[in-house]
């Protein structure tokens, strides 16, 4: 027997954990096709590479509310068949019309939907957390991630210039191109911070949620998360577009990869450091434990 007798009482049974286990897997294999696809984008596209992490964050925020198993009775709600039936009406739109973000997202969908059939409603709301993770499963269809792409591609390059004027270093700047000593170096999508803003923004609703803050608390630090991405960004940019200026070739190329997770560690460092700010400041951040937050 796996389950304990005391969470067994509860209705959290093996045989109910193994039908649990068997209504996602059937969910997951009648999408296939799309879970595969989101598979592949995660490993060809980088900007979407934020995905491995997903499953990672999720399960540390159900582990860091297990605890809230015991107060949950699993009952069969009507509520999860009728989740399945959005996301299969979701997953079918996007497969007939070829609308990405349906596509996948009525198979994770469909996915939570089986879940809640065997477990209940009671599991949504005391973990709502983890299922919001799951949103970040879904990879950002390209016409979108344009759109916020090429003004984030403009913010970074105008203020990475900027930087370079108060450093007092002999910068030009033509839209999206920066030239330092001839050489022209252009701020490109894999330049402008959208990865590193997922990320970042993963690694905080893993640190908002899973830390006891009170609600202010936590819309503080993931209003702070792009914010914090963005600067780093362009710290991070400014000695690059200088040594593609100065010292180009493979130098410069590895600086420009490295430099991106040693930054994503540092913006991540900086957002713990404001929730301790305001803890040296006095102003209360958590009074309570996760289990009942």
């Amino acid at each position: 027997m796996l389950i304990s007798k005391s969470w067994s009482r509860r209705g959290w049974t093996d045989s109910r954990v193994f039908a649990a286990v068997v209504l996602v897997g059937a969910a997951v294999a009648v999408t296939f096709d799309a879970w595969r696809d989101i598979y592949r984008i995660a490993t060809r596209d980088e900007e979407s590479s934020h995905i491995f992490l997903v499953p990672i964050v999720a399960a540390w925020l159900f582990w860091v509310r297990r605890q809230r198993l015991r107060h949950i009775r699993p009952t069969e709600s009507f509520l999860g068949p009728a989740t399945v039936l959005a996301g299969w009406l979701m997953h079918s739109a996007g497969d007939t019309f070829m609308i990405q973000s349906f596509y996948h997202g009525g198979a994770v969908v469909m996915a939570i939907g089986a879940l809640l059939t065997v477990c209940g409603a009671g599991i949504l709301k005391e973990f709502f957390p983890v299922f919001l993770t799951l949103v970040f499963l879904i990879p950002v269809p390209g016409r979108l991630r344009q759109q916020i792409a090429i003004p984030l591609q403009t913010l970074t390059a105008y203020l990475t210039g900027e930087f370079f004027y108060l450093l007092g270093a002999p910068v030009m700047r033509a839209g999206n191109t920066l030239s330092v000593n001839g050489a022209d170096v252009q701020i490109a999508e894999a330049c402008n911070g959208l990865r590193m803003m997922f990320a970042l923004g993963l690694a905080m609703f893993a640190f908002a949620f899973g830390s006891p803050l009170r609600g202010y608390a936590r819309a503080l630090v993931l209003v702070a998360t792009p914010v914090s991405a963005v600067a780093c960004n362009v710290v991070r940019l400014v000695p690059t577009v200088w040594l593609y200026g100065f010292r180009p070739g493979r130098f410069a190329t590895v600086f420009h990869d490295v430099s991106g997770w040693i930054m994503l560690v540092i913006a991540f460092l900086i957002l713990l450091a404001i929730v301790r700010l305001l803890r040296w400041a006095l102003i209360p951040v958590s009074t309570y434990t996760l289990a009942y937050d």
